[in-house]
This record gives structure tokens, sequence and C-alpha cells, in this order.
């Protein structure tokens, strides 16, 4: 089995794209469908800030071609717990608003149909005041998945690095949901938790994984507001990762890769770049 690999970036609405990636003169309504000639996915980060209703999703569905898969983030509301500053960890996941817009995102998301891609439950890290041990959560995460159809692909990213353990893998795995993979200035990169847990294969707890290259946002926003060139040279970590997607390839079914703006400075070039490197692999 060699696993299909969808590459794309973390939103598709950067006007700065204008020129260095969209034709001059592009308009924001003309992005996705512009955006989908070149790649065969895209994770929506609107939908973190508010569930969107049928006629954008619909929009979205109309715009791309059979075969494009689109990812979207659940929204602030059910991993955040609230729109204030800092995580509220009585409401994460099992507030009624949390509950509300989990079943209107999940509802909004079906209107896709085969173009939804893996919907990303992407928590902030969470202080002893939100969670004071890694357990609570735990519990909370296994009942909010109990809800969610099994055939909805679900990735989880955690950003409490002494959380990404067995415990929490082992919850994943039962639940056949994937753990997100994600290059963070504060998070081990998949190469160090690798050994650490027992190998690659540890990491992997469905049919696919979901792999996100953020970055160091301070580092990229002192560097460029209009993220329209790359602007970090990430050539060591790009080497990394294409280690480590090549070696996913034999043991999965899809591999799913979004470069974030913030990673190199421009999220387009991130993934042409890693792309270019996949295949001096495959050649060896």
């Amino acid at each position: 089995m060699t696993a299909a690999l969808h590459l794309g970036t973390s939103s598709w609405s950067e006007k700065g794209w204008v020129g260095p990636f969209y034709p001059p003169g592009s308009k924001p309504g003309e992005f996705l469908s512009l955006y989908a000639r070149r790649y065969d996915t895209v994770e929506a980060d609107v939908t973190y800030y508010r569930v969107p209703d049928r006629r954008l999703v619909e929009g979205w569905r109309d715009k791309v071609p059979d075969g494009f898969q689109l990812a979207a983030k659940f929204p602030r509301g059910v991993v955040h717990g609230g729109d204030g500053p800092t995580p509220d960890g009585a409401n994460v996941l099992v507030s009624r608003v949390a509950i509300d817009e989990a079943d209107r995102f999940l509802e909004a998301m079906a209107i896709l149909g085969p173009l939804r891609g893996p919907l990303l439950l992407q928590f902030p890290y969470f202080n002893r005041a939100a969670f004071a041990r890694a357990e609570p959560f735990l519990e909370r995460l296994d009942g909010f998945l109990e809800r969610i159809d099994p055939t909805v692909r679900v990735a989880v990213e955690v950003r409490n690095k002494n959380w990404i353990a067995k415990p929490l893998l082992d919850l994943l795995r039962r639940r056949g949901v994937a753990m997100a993979l994600v290059d963070l200035n504060y998070l081990p990169h998949p190469d160090e938790l690798a050994p650490q847990l027992g190998g690659l294969d540890a990491l992997l707890t469905a049919d696919f994984t979901y792999v996100r290259l953020i970055g160091d946002r301070k580092a990229t926003d002192a560097l460029t507001k209009t993220f329209d060139r790359t602007v970090l040279d990430q050539s060591e970590r790009l080497d990394r990762w294409a280690a480590v997607i090549h070696a996913l390839e034999s043991r999965l079914k899809d591999i799913y890769v979004f470069a974030n703006n913030h990673f190199a400075g421009h999220g387009p070039a991130t993934i042409d770049d890693l792309q270019t490197r996949l295949a001096g692999l495959d050649e060896r």
C-alpha cells in the first residue's frame, strides 16, 4: 500500500498571494477555484472563528473539482471553551455552546459530501487552571468523539507536549481518530517523539495522518506582513518532515499536509519545496 499524498496550505484567502501565487488582479471570490488548480486539498481556517452557513459551504463545494479534499477546523467554542483570551476548561467540549457549535459545524461540512476532508480538533495549550491533569481532558475527549459518526475523519491536535503519550494515543486509536503531527516551535518534532514512544507506528492512530507545518508565528511576523515570499530558511526542518512523510507512505491510506504562512513566510512556497524534497526521496 502506498498512501495518497494530499499537499496544501492552511487557508486560501491571503491577499498577499495575488501576484506570486494567484494571477495579478485576482479577486477574493476567485481564490478558491484558482487554488484548486494547483493543489488537491486545503485547510479551512475560517471555520475556527464561526460555523459556516449552508450558502458558504455550497459555494466552496461548487468552486472545487471532484477529488478535492476540504479539511476544516472545529469552531473555537468547541475546543477553546469560549471567546476569552484563555481557554475555559469548564466548557471545552461539553458546554451547551460547544455541543451546539459542533453539531452545526458537522451538519454544514456534510454538505461537501465526498469533498469533505478530515475535520480538526485544534486544542490550545491548557494550563493547570484549565486542566490540572491530562486524564480529565482525555475522558471528556472520549465522550465527545463518541458522538461523532465514525465515517467522519477527525484529527486531534494537542499542544501540551507531555500529553502526547500512550493514554492519548490509545484513545485516538480506539476511536479511529488521527493524532495531528505538528511543527510548532514549542512541540517536539515527530522524529523526536517516535523513539520515545516505541517507533513511528506509535504515532499512527488511524488509516490517515494529518500534518501541520505551523512554525514560529512571532519569528515570521517580525520579518513579513504580506506573506508573499519565503523569509525563513526551513530547509533542515523540511528535510526532516520529508523523511518522516516518506516513511509513512507505506503505512497509511492517506497523508494530509498543510503549510501555514508562518512556517517560512509563504505557504505555497513551503508546500512546493516539500514536494520537491519528497520527489527526490522517491527517486532513490
